[in-house]
């Protein structure tokens, strides 16, 4: 709610902001130094403690990148959201709260009920942390190419994961998304979220991760580039920003391995059902090879391939989902 209309409210901006919390508009302000202006237009604010780590989902800070922008060149203004700071540990963590409640809200699930996700990567230790949190049991139905530390994790939090292989076809009996549905029919009170299909995935990016980017930068941000798997981050990111007029270029990045590829959470052999290819300005294909390189160099694949676009006065935004150490063999290998 802007500040005027909390004023004429007779209200404060934070009674307003309790007032009107919803899913997935969480922006936590830990320093008391926080200037009223920035908590406009956001409906949930957190000082200090609070009920529940997902409270804290999606209040990732944004970084200014010094050093690495100019070790390659580039003379624009860079920032970075760190996803790896978000209670899961990754961007994942938004898209799993707005699932879980949402369903809750739906009356599609509750305490005791469980939950069912297909997930190559993220989105499964995101989805195991939200249904601990309410009290659900979690099948998650996991791609081979996750790490089986991360698998022992899922264990630890109370999840049962499958494991199943990549690269087979779609209409067979083998794709994580068929066995998923398989699961289903086999538990009593289970609801499938399907991130893929699911319209919250992209939703809470649109009502989540597009506000707090433009709130936290003040509104200066001409370019957004992020990867893309499910596509929800860049389709939602980029239709929340566009919706009120916001003047900003966004830019997706696919795999361009066509099956084999490594990295775990880029890269699939079909197109999600709420996939908006318009809402991107530019896609960009990179491979496995230069991802891992650039990923070391913390350099942006889009930054090298159009320098033309990093003149000073712009400022390029980068979303970091997660971070180096959820893919220790994979950055450590000889591609690079």
């Amino acid at each position: 709610m802007p500040v005027d209309q909390c004023e004429r409210n007779g209200e404060t901006v934070l009674q307003a902001a309790a007032r009107q919390r919803n899913l997935n508009r969480v922006y936590s302000i830990m320093d008391a130094g926080a200037d009223v202006d920035a908590v406009s237009g956001v409906d949930t604010v957190i000082l200090g403690l609070s009920d529940s780590a997902a409270d804290h989902i999606g209040g990732t800070p944004l970084v200014r990148l010094n050093r690495p922008p100019r070790s390659v060149g580039i003379k624009a203004q860079i920032r970075a959201k760190f996803e790896v700071l978000d209670p899961v540990g990754s961007v994942k963590g938004r898209i799993a709260k707005r699932m879980v409640e949402q369903a809750e809200l739906d009356g599609l699930s509750k305490p005791g009920d469980t939950l069912i996700e297909a997930s190559h990567e993220n989105t499964g230790i995101a989805i195991a942390l939200m249904t601990a949190i309410k009290g659900c049991k979690c099948i998650i139905d996991l791609s081979e190419k996750m790490l089986l530390e991360k698998q022992q994790f899922l264990r630890a939090l109370g999840t049962t994961g499958v494991r199943m292989p990549v690269g087979v076809p779609i209409e067979s009996p083998g794709p994580i998304a068929y066995v998923a549905k398989r699961f289903k029919e086999e538990t009593p009170s289970s609801w499938i979220l399907d991130q893929y299909n699911n319209p919250e995935n992209p939703r809470a990016h649109g009502h989540g991760t597009a506000e707090k980017i433009w709130y936290r930068t003040g509104g200066r941000v001409d370019i957004v580039t992020t990867g893309a798997g499910t596509r929800g981050t860049v389709t939602g990111a980029a239709r929340g920003l566009k919706e009120n007029g916001r003047n900003v270029f966004p830019v997706g990045e696919l795999n361009e391995e066509k099956s084999e590829y490594k990295l775990e959470c880029i890269g699939y052999d079909f197109v999600p059902a709420d996939f908006d290819q318009t809402a991107s300005g530019a896609w960009i294909k990179i491979s496995d090879r230069d991802a891992f390189r650039l990923a070391r160099r913390l350099a942006n694949p889009y930054l090298r391939m159009h320098p033309e676009d990093t003149v000073e006065n712009n400022t390029i935004l980068l979303i970091f989902p997660d971070s180096l150490k959820n893919y220790p063999p994979s950055l450590h290998t000889n591609l690079a």
